[in-house]
């Protein structure tokens, strides 16, 4: 597992710009796995702290009972419309890996607070020309690959 700092560290412009699109929005969306194995997507906040990337969760929330029990988690930032020039678009963001329950600040008594680690990050974009799209993933010990799809 790699940390968001680790990341970080590794590929900064790539971090960067994943970040951005994060911190752009304040609600995101995030997938667990729920006890019978389906998929739960909520609505989350992130934060980009001292020590990695944070998950703030609400004392009694669905999801800390399904993080706790797999701790698979799935991130994707907030997407606007691309507007009139779809290439204008600076994209979206989607965040994997596991999520380890932490002590630290925490909000309201009973709140939850997780470390996410990483195991693959990418960003979707609008190539130039607006034909295509572009792809770049990054996984621990691959590094990051472009794709432009057609």
């Amino acid at each position: 597992m790699t940390s968001w700092d680790e990341f970080a560290a590794a590929e900064p412009d790539l971090s960067r710009r994943v970040r951005d699109l994060f911190v752009a929005h304040r609600h995101h969306t995030m997938a667990t796995l729920r006890r019978d194995g389906s998929p739960r997507i909520s609505g989350t906040e992130v934060d980009f702290a001292h020590d990695g990337l944070v998950l703030g969760v609400m004392g009694g929330a669905r999801r800390a009972g399904d993080l706790r029990r797999d701790r698979r988690v799935a991130l994707h930032s907030c997407t606007a419309d691309p507007g009139e020039d779809p290439t204008l678009w600076p994209g979206d963001a989607k965040i994997s890996g596991t999520a380890r329950e932490v002590d630290g600040p925490q909000g309201p008594p009973g709140s939850h607070r997780f470390l996410i680690d990483l195991d693959e990050v990418v960003i979707t974009r609008v190539g130039t020309p607006a034909d295509h799209l572009v792809i770049e993933s990054w996984h621990p010990g691959r590094g990051v690959r472009r794709i432009e799809r057609r």
